[in-house]
Formats: structure tokens, sequence, C-alpha cells
């Protein structure tokens, strides 16, 4: 397998209170469950997001999605994220963290799955300085660098960084700058990981044990 546990461990933020959260959170008095979702890209995390979807009754916010709707969108922010994502880079944190909170405030569900972010530890510090909002979880999708070359090769999406070296660049830029968040946030029992290399129904499997306490009621 690609990960293995790693030492620094970056000291705790300061605890915040449930009236803090509420009064200075950036959507308002909007109180909502956040799910972080993470793993090398190839490692099946939107297939899972959309079971989690049907079957949880989240809202799935992938970053990656909401940067190429952006690029889609012609604006000047969007050529920048364009040329950041061909070259393998990571988009800076105030642009993704915007169109998040975006998305957030007219969803109206209040349980978020939030795909791809925070992708380094830059990004999970603004996000939870900004936000005031702490993951309930982190559900690390973990496979090897091999089977996710083999399934991004495949899917043939017609996407600007689905070629091989950029999807190389992608590895290298999560295995650096990516397993530093989890390791954080795993220090705080906040990792649910998961074997991703296994087929799609037996990963789903492991998925709902995670989330058997979010069930939707019938």
């Amino acid at each position: 397998m690609l990960f293995k546990a790693m030492g620094t461990v970056v000291d705790a933020p300061a605890v915040v209170t449930e009236k803090e959260v509420v009064a200075e959170n950036m959507l308002g008095d909007k109180k909502v469950t956040v799910v972080f979702v993470l793993g090398g890209p190839g490692s099946g995390k939107g297939t899972q997001c959309s079971n989690i979807v049907e079957h949880f009754g989240f809202t799935h916010l992938s970053a990656g999605d909401l940067l190429r709707a952006e690029i889609k969108s012609g604006s000047e922010n969007g050529t920048m994220i364009e040329n950041m994502i061909k070259e393998g880079k990571i988009v800076p944190s105030e642009v993704t963290i915007k169109l998040l909170q975006q998305a957030m405030i007219k969803n109206e569900n209040d349980k978020f799955l939030i795909d791809g972010f925070p992708r380094n530890e830059e990004n999970r510090a603004a996000f939870e300085n900004v936000t005031k909002i702490s993951p309930a979880f982190v559900l690390f999708f973990n496979c090897s660098e091999e089977e996710m070359e083999r399934r991004l090769l495949g899917r043939n999406e017609g996407r600007v960084d689905d070629n091989i070296e950029t999807i190389r660049k992608r590895f290298k830029v999560f295995v650096e700058s990516s397993l530093p968040v989890i390791e954080y946030y795993d220090a705080k029992d906040k990792v649910k990981k998961i074997d991703a290399a296994k087929p799609i129904p037996e990963v789903f499997e492991d998925v709902k044990a995670i989330f058997a306490p979010y069930a939707k009621a019938t």
C-alpha cells in the first residue's frame, strides 16, 4: 500500500464552543455536519460519495467539480485555476473555500461530504480558521498508486488532468501535501480508513458501517 504512518503531529487548535461556532460561522446561523473525503486521485471517492448521498442524505461537494465548473464559466479566476491544475499544482485555499462556502449557503441540507479538500495543511488550517467548522470525521480511501493509475488511465473522461505525466504529478502532490492532513486528524481519532482497492460493492459495505449513525429515517 502507498500510505503509512508518519511522525510529526501539529498542535491542536484551541477548543471552540458550539455557541461560538454558530456566531462566527461563515454560514451565518446555519449549523452543518461536515465529513472530509480524502484519497489519492482515482481512489474511488466520487463513486462512494454518490452512494453515501443516496443512502444517508448527505450533499456531495466535490472541490474538484466546483473548480472545474469555475473553469467552464470562463472567468479570470477559472483561467488561473485551469493553468494550476494542468501543472498539477494546488489551487489557493481562499479560492476553494469561497466556492465551498457559496455551495453550502445555497444548499438547504445541513450534512455535507467535502470531497478532495483539504489537500494540504494550509488548506486545512484556512478552512477551520475561516469557517470555524471542524469535520465530524475524515473518510480516507487508501489505495495503491498502481491501482489508482490504472483506473485514471482507463476512465477516459476527457479531463485535462487525465494523462500519465499529470497523473504522476498529482500522486506526488498527494503524498507530500495531503498525508499530513490525514495524520493531523488521525491524531485526533477522526480518521476512518477504507481499503479502496477492493471491488466497489465491498468498499461500500465498509462505508455503510461507518455512516450507520447517519441513516435516513424510514
